[in-house]
């Protein structure tokens, strides 16, 4: 069985956003090229599902 664990509107704005922030950081770290796309792809499938969810809900 699988949960799915429900947020207000706001919330998922603001997990958003942070996924965007944590996605930016992501290509400043001190870490090569190819996990620097990596962490910011991650970050930003996270964001936009997110943001996906918001307009479901």
């Amino acid at each position: 069985m699988r949960h799915t664990l429900t947020l207000n509107p706001s919330a998922l704005r603001q997990r958003a956003a942070a996924h965007r922030a944590m996605a930016l950081a992501a290509l400043r770290a001190d870490s090569s090229l190819s996990v620097r796309l990596r962490r910011y792809r991650d970050h930003m499938d996270k964001a936009n599902a997110l943001e996906a969810q918001e307009v479901l809900a």
